[in-house]
């Protein structure tokens, strides 16, 4: 398990991406793209929007409250657990199964905030990953070469701890 030290967070405090004020925004940048999505909200804009993404991250929570809106599971659901400031082989493990066998919706037992890295890491070029970032919008990314590099650049800040 990769765990984030206190002193790292404030490497994680900016959007990892382009930000947008809603989803809105951003539909008509999604056509003909595969597209990862990271959170409840979003997740549930995106449906409410009539898109279904190819893999979805949820944890049956917002801003480490009960969320009231629902995200639908599409396609193979995989649990997997995830405490909060980690990313577990768990969760890594879940995210390359999703992306080689998508569509899939990875349900978290515990966070799913820092799941953007592997992500990132494990998508394919062209991707698009969208995530929420509390009280300011929506985070939207490419996965390119830069955003892997960026990516692995976050992963370094993290320290790997047994998994218990």
């Amino acid at each position: 398990m990769l765990r984030l030290p206190d002193e790292s967070r404030r490497f994680f405090k900016e959007p990892f991406g382009e930000l947008f004020s809603s989803i809105a925004d951003i539909i008509p940048r999604l056509s003909h793209r595969s597209i990862y999505t990271v959170g409840d909200v979003v997740t549930h804009n995106l449906h409410k929007n009539g898109i279904t993404p190819s893999i979805s991250i949820i944890d049956g929570h917002t801003m480490r409250s009960p969320c009231t809106k629902n995200a639908p599971c599409t396609g193979r659901i995989l649990n997997v657990k995830n405490p909060a400031g980690t990313i577990t082989d768990d969760l890594i493990a879940g995210i390359d199964d999703a992306i080689a066998h998508p569509p899939a919706t990875i349900v978290v037992n515990g966070e799913e905030d820092l799941s953007v890295i592997p992500l990132v890491i494990a998508a394919p070029q062209g991707a698009v990953v969208l995530y929420g970032q509390p009280h300011k919008g929506v985070v939207f990314r490419t996965v390119d070469r830069q955003a892997k590099e960026k990516a692995r650049e976050l992963l370094a800040h993290f320290v790997r701890m047994d998994e218990r």
